[in-house]
Parts: structure tokens; sequence; C-alpha cells
């Protein structure tokens, strides 16, 4: 039990002594008496949690201390304790920042005792939110939510650092499983918008008849089975963040719809006339290349401009190096915790085998293999006959395609002329071949466009 240090304040030494001696029965208050407002003040450095103060003292009246008090540290709960039984005047002395006001009677004891009680409850709870604000945050400091060292998750970071500055808009992109949804949550978390709602949607989950209804809301009996009113997404979101996932899903008509409310900040109920304003920061998601889906006419031109922000796409795992290994031990020790189990080693074939997989399903699919691999191995270390990897290996899913060969040697040119940077000269040397047939191929794919 938390302790607690209580000054009494009382002039009257019997009541003083029978108060004082009333809450020492409680083990976890620590109660300190004194006679006069002076001696009170010269005391304050002791950092009383609660204060029980008189209203009639010798050297001050009780209104002239708490407000001396309160100058000095305005969170110190007071109980003002006075023979008066004026409501005005417990009414002035709870306006000026008095925690309770009880008059002197046979049962001020009792009434003091429930009083700091009361105070002791709302402080723990207090902690109790400030200690959970605390967990949430670090749950969600990205730096140990997304784990990772290689050169291609920093550039993440960069980015990440970028928007937390400002409200621009953020579009995430990246294959399914690089984790899109976690650096949302991250980017929300630690802005200055993190006291206030979150809310994320799942495009590709809502019914197309329903999204309307998702995002705006509806009045009630606005259609069969509206039984009462429904605020919407953008309306929850009000202040916070809203996370549409899985944008490239929407609608094209429901495209021009959104563009409207992003473009007005506001709302209007289905079935309603009310126009109800929002402040929400829009973060949304795809695994799509948007641009190229504006150029086949699935996306609005004028919306891609609208939501596009700050881009940041995620890199697949099969490019960020030793990150897998790193991930790899963070779900092991993760799967150890939630099943009260010995944390695992990993064996150098292994390691091996787990970089030298493509990992399709990226992050979701390697704790999918770690999770199996931890209840799989019969020892203190998992080996690679304990990893199993149920998708497309990576030979047969770059091959999986029906491409020529000549398609298929320009696909190996652009991923690494991506990868160096769009270096030239690094990338001619990594494949061995002359700098004018990467040349030749960036004319005939800027032909293609």
């Amino acid at each position: 039990m938390e302790e607690l240090k209580i000054f009494i304040v009382e002039d009257d030494p019997f009541f003083g002594e029978t108060l004082k001696y009333h809450l020492k029965l409680n083990p976890d208050f620590t109660v300190f008496l004194y006679g006069s407002a002076k001696e009170c003040l010269n005391n304050l450095h002791q950092k009383p949690d609660i204060i029980c103060l008189d209203f009639g003292l010798p050297d001050m009246t009780g209104d002239i201390l708490l407000k001396r008090i309160k100058e000095i540290n305005n969170s110190i709960p007071i109980i003002i304790i006075s023979g008066q039984e004026d409501i005005g005047v417990a009414v002035d002395f709870l306006k000026s920042g008095a925690t309770d006001y009880i008059v002197k009677s046979a049962h001020s004891k009792d009434l003091l005792w429930n009083s700091i009680l009361k105070i002791k409850e709302n402080r723990n709870l207090v902690q109790e939110v400030e200690i959970l604000k605390e967990k949430l945050e670090q749950k969600f400091s990205f730096e140990k939510t997304i784990i990772g060292q290689s050169i291609a998750i920093k550039n993440v970071f960069n980015k990440i650092n970028k928007a937390l500055s400002n409200n621009i808009n953020v579009s995430i992109t990246g294959e399914t499983g690089t984790g899109k949804e976690v650096v949302a949550n991250a980017i929300h978390y630690n802005s200055d918008r993190k006291n206030k709602p979150f809310v994320a949607v799942n495009m590709a989950a809502i019914p197309k008849e329903l999204v309307e209804s998702e995002f705006f809301g509806h009045e009630k009996g606005a259609f069969t089975g509206a039984n009462e009113r429904k605020t919407g997404k953008f309306e929850q979101a009000d202040g916070g963040t809203i996370f549409l996932d899985e944008i490239a899903e929407l609608d094209l008509n429901l495209q021009s719809k959104l563009l409207r409310v992003l473009q007005e900040r506001e709302v209007v109920r289905l079935g309603g006339t009310t126009k109800i304003k929002f402040n929400a920061r829009l973060i949304i998601a795809t695994h799509r290349d948007l641009a190229q889906e504006v150029k086949k006419g699935n996306f609005r031109e004028d919306l891609y401009y609208r939501i596009i922000g700050l881009p940041i796409e995620l890199p697949p795992l099969r490019e960020r190096e030793n990150d897998i290994l790193l991930l790899a031990k963070h779900f092991i020790e993760l799967f150890a915790k939630e099943n009260k189990m010995a944390t695992l080693g990993l064996s150098k074939d292994a390691k091996d085998k787990l970089l030298k997989y493509a990992f399709p399903g990226n992050i979701r699919e390697l704790k999918s293999v770690i999770d199996l691999a931890c209840v799989m191995c019969d020892s203190n270390e998992i080996t690679a006959n304990d990893l199993s990897f149920n998708s497309i290996n990576s030979n047969d899913l770059f091959l999986s395609q029906e491409k020529t060969l000549k398609q298929y040697t320009e696909d190996i040119i652009l991923y690494f002329l991506k990868k160096n940077n769009n270096d030239v000269l690094k990338t001619a040397k990594k494949l061995d071949i002359g700098k004018s047939t990467i040349y030749n191929l960036l004319q005939t794919v800027e032909l293609k466009k």
C-alpha cells in the first residue's frame, strides 16, 4: 500500500489530537499536527500529500492560508474543517480550490477518513492513467516497435521522424506483411495527436454497400436496418488520426465523395443534412502502386494528389539484410513470454536458412515460421530442420510468372538498379554487364510509359 503524508492544521489541541489518533489507525498514513498557519507554511517543504485545514486559525484565516498553499503547490488536495455550517462559505472554499468541506461535529473524523480515502483512490487512478500512457508511448515508440538496423529501415525511421513534426497526410506503401499499420500506429502515438483517437479502417474488409455508412455515419431511419444513429469513422477520429488501409480497394464513386470530404473537412451523415466538421490527420496504406492505378483508370488522379502527402515505402523483408535475424530473435522472445517457456536460440544453419529465403509474406510470414519453429524445436536451439516454409520458395516465386527470358533479364536489372539507388555503374559491376545495356533498357522503359 502507498503511504500518505497528511498535515492537520488545527488550533484546538484536543480536536487536532483526536483527528490525528483516528487517522494514524491506518498504518499507511503518516500524520503531522500543526497549531498555526505559520507552522504549516514552514513545513510545506516536506511535500504533504493531503492537508486538513481548520477555517479559524489564530494567525491567519483558512481562506488566506488556502490561497497561500495553492500559490506554493497547486496540486496538494486541501480539506477544510470548519465550525461554520453556512453553505455559502463551503461553496466559496470549493471554488477557491478546496477538495472537500467538512463541518465540525461528532462525525468529523469519519467524514475526514472517507474524504481522504476518496482522494487516495482518485490519486491512484491518475497514477494508473499516467503509467498506462507511458506504457502506450513505449509500446508505439517506433524505434522499439519496428525492429531493424538495416539502411532500408533507417530510411523509414527518417521518414517517420519527418511526419511527427507536422500534420501532413502520409501514404504508406509496401508489400503485404511489411508492417504498414505498425508504421501508422507509430506515427499517431508519437505525434501531438497521441491522446486522441486512432481509427483504423480496412477498406478490403468492408462490403461495398456499407462503406459510405462506415465512413460518414447515418441517421436513424436512413435506410432499412438503420434503427439508430451511427457516427462515422471520420467523426470518431476527430482530433486524432484516421488510417485508411488498402485505399486502392475503394470504389470510384466513393472516391469522389471521399475527395469532397477531405477538401471540405466536413461530413454529412446518410439521411441527414447537418454538416459536421472534423479535424483528423489522414494516413493511407496500400500494397498497390497508386500511380499505376491512376494510369489504369482505377483511381482518381485528383484524390491521388490529395492523399499522397509524405510517401513512406516499406522495404520487403528480403531487402532488409540481417534485420531478418533481429526480427526472428524478437519473435522467439515474444513467443516464449506469451507461452511461459524458456527463450530458444538460433543455430547457424537456421540463421543461414532464414537469410536465404525470400519471405514473400514478409514479416507476417516470418512470425508464423518462428512460432511454428518454437513449437517443433526439441532442444534449446532452433535448427534448420525446425523451420518450415509453407509458401512458394524463392526460386519458384521468381519463376511463377510466365515471362520471356528478355523480360526476366529486364526485371533483374531494374530490381538491382532500384536496390542500388539508381547507381548505373554499381549495378553494371554487380551484374557484370555493360553500362550501355542498362542505359538502353532505361530508354526502352521510358518509351513504354
